[in-house]
């Protein structure tokens, strides 16, 4: 294949890959965005492959290898439950990272491959670019590991911090750079291999202090860092469906971060910094034993949105883990048939990673038009009836607006206390990701209904 054609096509894909991103923006048009997607990455990889040019005897592994891991993604992304879709897009981080690692590594012990020049004689800019390819995948992977057992349950999502983490994070940092300065002017392939090694070290370490309250901040951050991993890879390559995916998904994911960073009212750095979850619980659980709660059941919560003109549904992680969106959407079809107003209030943050509880929705058909952001929403609770709270936990909790001490204080909250009823579907008092009781449970309006989400909706559904 031509390299003028070839450079076309790269071009097609990448304006699909933009198209792509601008149908994910939306619910409406995400399944159109994904096809574009598709078939951005169809073309960029079939170009890539024919533009090799020599087809060797080696070509049928790169076959057999598109095949078995083409089939092993189409297989475990059918079979994931959407519960577990953060914990899956990690994983895919992860892997991206680990890539960009490896081709960065071929690259430097065999330059002559990809025109870089010969080893011990590589061209210092792609010598740069493969060194910040490999440091921020390197980084990328092993902090996606972190994030997968955090979000999988394996590992705490507690933050995990000591004595002197900071100072320790910053060393490596300046180690990284000190590194990639002396590998250029030597092209040591000892510093080449320590360099990957102290990528990999901090990567862990900063992820590990970050608390599962964050969680969806670190989902985004880490599809930006994969993204300029792979951009970096790119300019080593001289491959341009690379450099344009690499920067788009990097930019995507920075801005995805800054807006995810707004929607709790925390700094980028203050979530990098981590620590959100440490609080002493202590004092919480003792104060939580004396507080009394209203419980009731689902006898009790249909003849409360029976007697409603309006209700909103506060969807979070509790509706995920108990898979209840099938079943909430039925109760909700009820509600609707007896000319009552139903409509959805979506937190930034709710759940484990941007737009969860909107797939989730999507996923039972509920209509775009009924799903309302924070800002659209949050001035109708006051004029609504009943609030139904499925899970949704350090989203809904009032002291980020009243008490200065709290970790979540000034992070934007759904009011739904101001509802003339707040029905709330929780297992238990636990506290949410944050680590803090949430004083919703104990207001004169909230009726607590402690069973398994999915459960307690159908049996709503039922008694409606």
């Amino acid at each position: 294949m031509s390299a003028n054609l070839s450079a076309i096509l790269y071009l097609v894909s990448g304006v699909l890959f933009i198209l792509a991103l601008r149908g994910l923006s939306s619910p409406e048009t995400s399944r159109q965005g994904n096809l574009f997607g598709i078939i951005g990455m169809v073309i960029a990889v079939t170009v890539t492959f024919l533009s090799v040019g020599n087809f060797s005897s080696g070509f049928i592994y790169v076959l057999i290898f598109l095949a078995v891991g083409g089939s092993i993604g189409a297989f475990i992304a059918y079979r994931i439950p959407m519960t577990a879709m953060p914990e899956l897009v990690a994983g895919f981080h992860s892997l991206v990272g680990l890539a960009a690692v490896f081709v960065a590594i071929s690259a430097f012990i065999n330059p002559a491959a990809f025109n870089l020049g010969t080893p011990g004689n590589i061209k210092l800019a792609s010598l740069i670019e493969m060194a910040i390819g490999a440091a921020v995948g390197a980084i990328t992977f092993s902090g996606s590991v972190i994030a997968f057992l955090k979000l999988q349950g394996i590992m705490s999502g507690a933050p995990i911090t000591f004595k002197g983490q900071h100072i320790l994070n910053a060393l490596l940092l300046v180690l990284i750079i000190i590194l990639t300065i002396y590998l250029c002017s030597t092209q040591s392939s000892n510093l080449f291999w320590i360099l990957i090694a102290v990528s990999f070290l901090i990567g862990f370490l900063i992820i590990i202090p970050i608390g599962g309250a964050d969680m969806p901040v670190v989902i985004s951050m880490l599809n930006s860092y994969s993204g300029w991993a792979a951009a970096g890879i790119g300019f080593t390559l001289e491959n341009t469906a690379l450099i344009i995916t690499g920067a788009l998904v990097g930019s995507s994911g920075a801005i995805l971060s800054y807006i995810m960073c707004k929607g709790m009212n925390r700094s980028f750095f203050n979530v990098i910094l981590g620590g959100f979850g440490a609080t002493d619980q202590t004092s919480g659980s003792q104060s939580k034993e004396q507080r009394p709660v209203k419980s009731g059941n689902a006898d009790d919560a249909a003849f409360l949105m029976k007697n409603a003109s309006s209700v909103i549904i506060v969807p979070g992680y509790g509706m995920a883990v108990a898979q209840a969106q099938h079943a909430l959407r039925e109760m909700v079809d009820t509600l609707k048939k007896n000319d009552i107003k139903v409509s959805y209030a979506i937190h930034p943050v709710a759940g484990r990673m941007p737009g969860h509880m909107n797939v989730l929705l999507a996923e039972a058909n509920v209509p775009y038009d009924e799903v309302f952001e924070l800002e659209e929403i949050n001035n109708d609770f006051a004029n609504a009836d009943v609030a139904f709270v499925i899970g949704a936990n350090d989203v809904t909790n009032p002291v980020a607006k009243t008490d200065p001490q709290s970790p979540i204080y000034g992070m934007p909250v759904l009011d739904v206390e101001k509802c003339k009823s707040v029905l709330f579907v929780k297992r238990s008092l636990s506290p949410g990701y944050a680590g803090i009781d949430n004083d919703l449970f104990y207001k004169e309006n909230t009726l607590m209904l402690f069973a398994d989400a999915k459960k307690m909706t159908e049996d709503i559904t039922k008694n409606l």
